[in-house]
């Protein structure tokens, strides 16, 4: 019955589908916007988020130089960051960019701190060596070379889309290669979103500018966005459109919507019960440029696609045929033979989870190394190796359960696709169709992590 459900809402999305599908072909080049929510608590600045701008058609032989793509190729994310290599800007392929892996079959299905460390330093050692080199004694280094891959495991991104044209490219390929490529970042006047807006006006002169009044001056993430979308509404041809990728499943931090200036002092209680104490008239100042400037009405998921690694974007899922998962994902778990609720799955995997090694197959995709009882287990931790070779399938029926239960239960709606969720739930069957399950209480007390002799695969 699910699938009947779900077989009828498809064929209703379909032909809106294809229509999208042909607007969005229609430009043979595109620059899209990223505006990427915050993470972490460490002040009202911070709570403004990160900017960056993908190019479709623009490539990169090294990170520090630019060329055309050849066919096949998915472009490039050219972003500023403060403190990586004295470099003004770096440019990582767009799958990189988003998830420090090459293919789109090695996005993990559920990540935690110590597996994204793992990973994005094994793309710093096999591409990044010249922007950020290890340590004297062959260490990861520090600073923030880590946010130039794996964004998408720290935060959820809005991307806005704009036709551009070949000439286009090759002039800014021509000017960014022949400038220099030092630092000039400085928070007030040439931050990360000061990066992306020179790049759009680029290609789009005077299209975007930083607000005095929501922004004191300031150029945010938030405000170009809100600029290219009311610049777009009166440029037709540039066949704008709006893409969400969502932050990967798992343990690490939710990321939080994006907010400008003002309206991160005013949102943030430890900033504004005390400048409301202390001055009245300026409290309400503040609350007359939020309401005045409209700030809070920006909702940059309206009308937005969803990104799914290695296809076409696609509609959201939609409320009903998100919830006849949930209650089917229930349904198969009550009758898979463990005592490990849809409630009580996600947690159940983040413990085991903590105590495994994150490894690599032959192909390069993620393993995770765990002890159970007194052997060394294997398990693949991508939707391209999850069902390979697992002496034990009840943990390929864990991280796809909590994998399922993630995005049914926690992600924004608008975040998920109807594809990626069937993806998931029938790599859930498959597993399920594997083997009797084993003893819920033998995978509810792993063993301490393996030790480092007992990892065979590439060097993180």
């Amino acid at each position: 019955m699910l699938f009947r459900h779900i077989q009828s809402m498809r064929r209703a999305l379909c032909g809106l589908t294809v229509v999208l599908a042909a607007c969005v072909s229609l430009a043979s080049a595109s620059a899209t916007l990223l505006l990427e929510e915050p993470y972490g608590h460490m002040g009202f600045f911070t709570a403004t988020g990160h900017a960056a701008v993908y190019l479709s058609d623009v490539c990169a032989d090294t990170p520090l130089s630019l060329r055309p793509c050849a066919p096949g190729e998915t472009g490039v994310v050219l972003s500023r960051y403060d403190g990586v290599g004295g470099y003004d800007w770096v440019a990582i392929p767009l799958i990189p960019y988003l998830y420090a892996v090459d293919r789109p079959e090695d996005v993990p299905l559920y990540a935690d701190a110590k597996m994204v460390l793992s990973l994005r330093d094994r793309y710093r050692r096999k591409y990044l060596e010249n922007v950020a080199p290890d340590v004297k004694n062959g260490e990861t280094p520090g600073g923030n070379w880590y946010q130039l891959v794996g964004s998408s495991y720290d935060r959820t991104i809005y991307g806005f889309k704009i036709a551009t044209t070949s000439a286009q490219d090759a002039a800014l390929i021509a000017k960014l290669n022949s400038s220099p490529n030092r630092s000039q970042f400085h928070l007030v006047s040439r931050n990360c979103a000061d990066f992306a807006k020179d790049i759009v006006n680029f290609y789009y002169p005077k299209s975007l500018h930083r607000s005095v009044i929501a922004d004191v001056g300031i150029t945010t993430p938030k405000q170009i966005a809100k600029m290219l979308v009311k610049f777009s509404a009166h440029h037709p041809q540039l066949q704008f459109s709006r893409v969400v990728i969502s932050q990967v499943p798992g343990s690490m931090p939710r990321s939080s919507a994006a907010h400008g200036v003002v309206e991160s002092f005013l949102k943030s209680k430890k900033y504004i019960v005390p400048s409301a104490v202390a001055s009245p008239i300026f409290a309400g100042c503040l609350a007359a440029v939020y309401v005045g400037t409209g700030a809070g009405r920006f909702d940059p998921a309206h009308d937005a696609m969803v990104f799914n690694p290695g296809s076409d974007p696609e509609p959201p899922i939609a409320r009903e045929e998100r919830k006849a998962y949930q209650q089917e994902l229930k349904v198969l778990l009550a009758n898979a033979g463990t005592d490990t609720s849809a409630r009580d799955v996600g947690r159940t995997w983040e413990k085991l989870q903590s105590k495994a090694v994150t490894d690599f197959d032959d192909e390069g995709g993620p393993i995770l190394q765990m002890i159970i009882g007194e052997e060394v287990v294997r398990v693949g931790a991508s939707p391209g190796n999850v069902l390979d070779g697992n002496p034990l399938p009840v943990l390929a029926r864990h991280i796809l359960a909590a994998r399922l239960q993630a995005e049914l239960h926690h992600a924004a709606p608008n975040g998920i696709s109807g594809a990626e969720v069937a993806r998931d739930w029938t790599l859930f069957q498959q597993a399920l169709g594997q083997g009797a399950p084993v003893v819920s209480a033998e995978l509810a007390n792993p063993g301490s992590t393996p030790a480092p002799k007992d990892l065979k695969g590439d060097r993180p």
